[in-house]
């Protein structure tokens, strides 16, 4: 059978229309989703700035030249959007903001390990991410009426404290492990500053380019070593203390000596761009393509067939997903998939992932890993043996998804890219989480999530002005990339639902980040200031803790504070005395193992079979 031909790029949305109401910090983003998937806002309709939850509908109009199975008048999916899943704590403080949910979840607690105190991300990640979960619930709707499933799937409920705990589920686990991290929990990281002011992260996975490039620098050798074990655990960790004599090492060396020594090593470098640098080079891409491929045609050959959704389960019940993924990106688009209903098949090397064994561990696994992978099947494949990528291909004979995050080049490489699997399924929904995507960033760097950060600006846009711009060592993108993953392969279903052919899906670190900077990138092409001013979401001591204010409730709060003597008071006294005065503000989660007994989340956090902390799901179906 000849390679599938990829058809131009057409989106799954096209031909519906969505009504939005309530929050324009909630509904807003939601309604940016459903447009560049294809949705078409009814006239007339708009969202407000009054408080509540938001509501979106999603209806589709009717048949259009495209349709499949399941495509008819009638078809709608809604999904109701709140700031808070529980009821208001003793204090009567719940999360009614993104700073008070970045508060709450530990946002706050994981973004300022690398300072040592907690700190609000200046760009909002907590209702990004929420925006795209309800955009994941609205498409598994359509998806599930498509199918035949029950109606109360197409009817969903999001919350932005859910969606916060989503995206510190991997830190949360760790909290509640059997034993301590393996790499030291103290204030220090990049990025790095050359003689000249520069500043740059470096990356590597290899500790012998590591080892190389410090040695170029004349770096002192106890240092080096010292250094390399919280370089690596980074990731994990969100800090890296380093002996400050790395930090002097690179303040004694101008930008070409420092990339000189990069690229003789193997490691390498990227300066922190600015957010008025991305502005200038933005192609205002989409963060996904979707492009059908295959015989066109009712009756062509690999025409999909929908398969019926069994009775009362999750959307994608029925289907299955089989999984190639390291890490977080493509693990954490699967993980999603799976709580929707997906028998998720994870491909491991011989032997099992080595990530399983990565400390710290509940019951001999990894907290981190059970985070992203529990419920999981695994069958171990060598896809360097030629008889064990025939054995991965008869699996995705019989998938209806295959995702992956290899590195660039690789599935082609072996044989296993989109046009490869195409000729044992046609219908096929052929997934890639990648780094840069596709030609988009000239003469890019390493596609992990830091280097990412600092090419794009979300390292000049996570702080406010008068602070130094610096990526944060929370895996921001990785998570977000693998909430966009996950949209992706949903939009790739329905839109093979459709139009009956197997969909190639990509998605990036690249799409992460400008969905981050978009508020920033509109800012600077409107004149208005690029970054949030000066002390934005900085929380404000107690006696024995922090508070949060709400945005809009951040200067008056900070002069009660002095009037009032917040700071001589406990953090339960601290918010009553400001709600007394009609100011919202709430408790920071510093330790993130307190979590489990927070009131906020009304016993919602659970423990699995390992004994691992594991969150709600973000999204419920009624």
């Amino acid at each position: 059978m000849a390679s599938p031909a990829v058809t131009q790029t057409v989106r799954p949305l096209d031909g519906l229309r969505f009504t939005a109401s309530g929050p324009t910090a909630l509904a807003g983003p939601v309604a940016g989703h459903l447009r560049l998937l294809g949705a078409v806002a009814d006239p007339g309709q708009a969202t407000g700035d009054d408080a509540g939850a938001a509501r979106i509908t999603l209806t589709d109009s009717g048949p259009g030249p495209d349709s499949g199975p399941g495509s008819g008048p009638g078809s709608e999916a809604s999904a109701i959007v709140a700031w808070s899943s529980g009821p208001s704590d003793p204090t009567g403080a719940p999360v009614t903001d993104e700073a008070t949910a970045q508060a709450a979840t530990g946002i706050m607690a994981v973004h300022g390990r690398r300072d040592g105190l907690p700190r609000g991300l200046a760009v909002d990640y907590a209702v990004t991410a929420t925006a795209v979960l309800t955009t994941q619930a609205l498409l598994a709707g359509l998806l599930a009426q498509a199918r035949g499933g029950p109606a109360a799937s197409a009817h969903a409920r999001t919350y932005v404290d859910r969606a916060g705990l989503l995206v510190v589920s991997q830190y949360l686990a760790a909290s509640g492990a059997d034993e301590g991290e393996a790499a030291e929990l103290a204030p220090g990281g990049p990025p790095f500053t050359a003689a000249d002011g520069t500043l740059f992260e470096l990356e590597t996975l290899d500790p012998g380019a590591w080892a190389g490039f410090w040695r170029a620098l004349d770096a002192p050798a106890d240092a080096m070593r010292a250094g390399w074990r919280p370089f690596q655990f980074r990731y994990a960790t969100a800090c890296a203390p380093f002996p400050e004599a790395l930090h002097a090492t690179t303040r004694a060396h101008g930008w070409q000596r420092i990339r000189d020594a990069a690229s003789a090593s193997g490691a390498e470098v990227c300066r922190l761009r600015s957010l008025a640098e991305r502005a200038a080079e933005d192609d205002g891409a989409v963060p996904w393509t979707l492009a059908p491929y295959g015989p066109a045609g009712p009756a062509g050959p690999g025409r999909h067939a929908s398969k019926a959704a069994p009775p009362a389960a999750g959307p994608l019940s029925g289907m299955t997903v089989l999984e190639a993924g390291r890490r977080v990106q493509a693990p954490l688009a699967a993980h999603l998939l799976g709580l929707l209903g997906a028998e998720v098949v994870r491909i491991e090397p011989p032997g099992g992932d080595p990530l399983r064994g990565m400390p710290p561990a509940c019951s001999g696994v990894s907290a981190r890993w059970l985070a992203l992978n529990r419920g999981k099947r695994a069958v171990e494949i060598d896809i360097k043996s030629p008889g064990d990528r025939l054995r991965l291909r008869e699996l995705a004979a019989g998938a209806d998804v295959f995702l992956h995050n290899w590195a660039p080049g690789k599935a082609a490489e072996l044989g296993l890219d989109s046009v490869d699997l195409a000729r044992a399924n046609p219908a096929l929904v052929y997934a890639y989480t990648g780094g840069w995507g596709t030609g988009r960033i000239a003469d890019a760097p390493m596609g992990t999530d830091f280097m990412v950060q600092a090419r794009t600006g979300v390292g000049e846009a996570a702080r406010p002005e008068g602070e130094v711009p610096a990526p944060s060592l929370m895996t921001l993108l990785d998570v977000m990339g693998g909430l966009l993953g996950a949209e992706a392969v949903l939009a790739g279903l329905l839109l093979r639902e459709r139009t009956g052919l197997g969909v190639r899906v990509d998605s990036s670190l690249l799409g992460a980040s400008d969905l981050l900077v978009a508020p920033a990138l509109r800012r600077a092409r409107s004149g208005e200031r690029i970054r949030r001013p000066a002390g934005f979401r900085t929380p404000l001591r107690t006696a024995d803790g922090w508070i949060a204010p709400a945005d809009a409730d951040a200067a008056a709060c900070a002069r009660a504070a002095t009037a009032r003597g917040l700071a001589g008071l406990s953090t339960v006294d601290a918010v009553r005395a400001l709600r007394a005065h009609g100011l919202r503000a709430t408790a920071v989660t510093t330790d993130l193992a307190d979590l489990h007994h927070d009131p906020r989340f009304a016993g919602s956090i659970s423990r699995d079979a390992h004994g691992a902390p594991a969150v709600p799901d973000p999204w419920s179906f009624v």
